[in-house]
């Protein structure tokens, strides 16, 4: 092959762009044609577009307490740059609050409060970290297969430390659920509704990914051997507090596959010591099979020294029914010195001490501090009746098309009949076949609506590897994520009133599961999941099968997100006000720091006494812009 001219290549480089541009828009075409009908044949009987304001106010005033309740969105920013041979991580998570009024027969009022902007509740912290240390904090640069060891089949440059690195985004995450938290737990504040701009599923589902590498936790999370209350954390205790979800009014954890061994402990915690035969009962175990995997789960937790047994009777061992509380005040201690210490530290804030010395947190200690962060965030939502609200604006998610519409198909929950092909040919994200759906029936569909809300576990479902009904299997390696922990739907909120088929956006919505409202028989639906073993474990979601079936906190916060969808903001059209503020708010605090940071540079390259050393410590890319810089200054 003969080396073509630079003209030549660009040439071809714009007819392969053309054209493949050309084929993914005739394919998109083609899948589009295929939604005409979308809407009367399934999504007729899924898509909610009628909202009582009247039942909204009566739900608000039980569910809260109130009719005026007070509101926080949350949007976090981060920011990295290499200074000399150091990175720069920062991350940060700023709120804007309010307050919600339910009227009777109209929609909700909103306010918010003045002091927004400058003087807006947020959290913050700054790292610096030596280029050549990032790797052994970083885990993304971690080998699994030699825990003690940098994975040497990554290339190890500055540049590409520093375009890898994920420190920031890591302080970012943990401030957004730490301000969350705080604001739940704030009698002050008097918080009763969070909207995160997050899946919350998909980002316990993540966090619980990347936590999950337990040949890493001995060699790279210093969270062990931590102390609280002058016991140090171990790892049995990260194993406990990964999973622990607990609410008895919806069954969790459920007492099924990974979960099971959490059910146990759980139930240890609350009724004190027990025998097998009163274990089995407490967690409405019968069957053969799946009584003898608690056998086998007993025995592992006898053997990791999490239980202990006397006069067959099985007890949590002292130490870990205090595991739950020993890690909030880990996450509380960390967190407030990462995020609010006003003293100037002798050491980096991201740092904490144990057996007499200094030890980075890794990005998997800042993984599990998030993941038990959120928990937290959940339990005091739960015990505090604070509604809990994610939303996404872009999602790739297909999960209502892979998964849930073929396996209620498989169950007979449709009233119409739809086949894999049919499928198959419509559009590939979720969003944009309902975004399609939308436009195509416009007539039909009319803004503000919502989908049916389904359990966030359906995510991991998929239907019978052996075709049966009533069965599911997991979508990896049989794995099914928590049930009755998150629900999830889509919704559109405006459209334009010249003209009507300018709409918003798509966006996924999850919240949280809430007992009383949403575990109830007509909305769970049962299935059976069947192990390697050949064991039969029941999991029970929670599915709002249709529109008709009623949904009171559906209904609540549609209500509250049509209240906050701005009118006037052309940037904003159908999205989320506070959300929408709350980004403005973090985007200025980002140009404030970069600017810190970026006169900081500039400090150090004009201070005369540092001057020799910034030549040695400076990169060759920093030196090439300083010059080319300077050449382009005019005089």
């Amino acid at each position: 092959m003969s080396l073509s001219p630079i003209n030549e290549a660009m040439r071809r480089t714009c007819n392969v762009l053309r054209h493949e541009a050309s084929m993914q828009v005739i394919e998109y075409e083609k899948r589009f044609s295929h939604l005409r009908n979308f809407y009367d044949k399934l999504l007729s009987n899924l898509v909610k577009m009628s909202f009582n304001f009247n039942e909204v106010y009566k739900t608000a005033e039980e569910f809260f307490g109130d009719t005026a309740v007070r509101f926080a969105g949350i949007d976090g920013t981060m920011y990295s740059r290499p200074l000399f041979d150091m990175v720069v991580f920062f991350g940060g998570a700023y709120a804007a609050t309010g307050t919600v009024s339910f009227q009777e027969n109209d929609k909700p009022a909103v306010s918010y409060d003045e002091r927004l902007g400058r003087n807006a509740a947020g959290i913050s912290s700054v790292i610096p970290i030596y280029v050549n240390e990032v790797p052994d904090v970083d885990q993304a640069f971690f080998d699994v297969s030699q825990p003690g060891e940098v994975n040497l089949a990554k290339p190890l440059t500055e540049e590409s430390i520093i375009n890898n690195a994920t420190v920031a985004n890591r302080i970012m995450t943990l401030a957004e659920y730490y301000l969350a938290y705080r604001f739940a737990v704030d009698s002050d504040s008097n918080i009763h509704i969070i909207i995160m701009d997050r899946s919350l599923s998909v980002e316990r589902a993540s966090l619980l990914y990347d936590t999950s590498k337990r040949a890493l936790w001995d060699v790279k999370c210093n969270l062990i051997g931590y102390q609280v209350d002058d016991e140090p954390i171990d790892a049995n205790d990260l194993n406990i507090g990964r999973q622990l979800v607990s609410n008895v009014a919806l069954g969790l954890p459920p007492p099924r596959a990974d979960y099971l061994r959490h059910a146990i402990i759980d139930l240890l915690k609350r009724q004190g010591a027990l025998t097998e035969r009163q274990i089995l009962s407490g967690l409405g175990i019968a069957d053969e099979k799946r009584a003898e995997r608690v056998k086998r789960s007993l025995s592992a937790l006898l053997k990791k020294g999490i239980l202990v047994e006397k006069n067959e009777f099985y007890i949590l061992k002292p130490k870990y029914v205090n595991t739950w509380e020993r890690l909030k005040k880990a996450v509380t201690k960390i967190c407030e010195r990462l995020f609010a210490s006003n003293t100037p530290e002798s050491t980096s804030l991201m740092k904490i001490m144990k057996h007499g010395r200094e030890y980075w947190l890794t990005t998997i200690d800042m993984a599990f501090l998030t993941l038990f962060t959120l928990q937290m965030l959940v339990e005091e939502c739960w015990k505090r009746r604070i509604l809990l609200i994610g939303v996404t604006k872009d999602t790739a998610a297909r999960d209502f098309k892979r998964q849930l519409i073929p396996i209620m198909h498989n169950e007979g929950l449709l009233e119409a009949k739809i086949s894999r092909e049919e499928l198959d040919e419509i559009p590939n994200t979720d969003r944009m076949i309902l975004q399609s759906a939308s436009i195509l029936n416009m007539e039909k569909i009319t803004p503000p609506w919502s989908l049916i809300e389904y359990d966030s576990a359906f995510r991991t479902m998929m239907l019978d590897k052996k075709g049966r009904r009533g069965y599911v299997s997991g979508a990896i390696r049989n794995k099914i994520g928590m049930e009755r922990l998150f629900l999830k739907t889509y919704i559109q909120l405006s459209q334009a009133k010249t003209d009507p088929m300018l709409r918003s956006n798509v966006l996924l919505v999850d919240r949280l599961v809430y007992p009383e409202y949403d575990y109830r028989p007509d909305t769970v639906v049962e299935f059976w999941n069947e192990l390697s073993d050949e064991t039969k474990e029941p999991v029970e979601a929670v599915l709002f099968i249709n529109k008709d079936v009623p949904n009171r906190l559906q209904d609540l916060v549609m209500a509250i997100l049509v209240a906050m969808t701005p009118s006037n903001i052309p940037e904003a059209f159908g999205h989320n006000t506070p959300l929408f503020i709350a980004d403005k708010i973090a985007k200025w605090n980002y140009s404030q720091f970069k600017r810190i940071v970026d006169t900081t540079a500039e400090w150090i390259l004009n201070n005369h006494k540092l001057r020799r050393f910034v030549f040695y410590m400076s990169t060759f890319r920093e030196r090439r812009a300083t010059i080319e810089a300077a050449r382009r200054e005019q005089i």
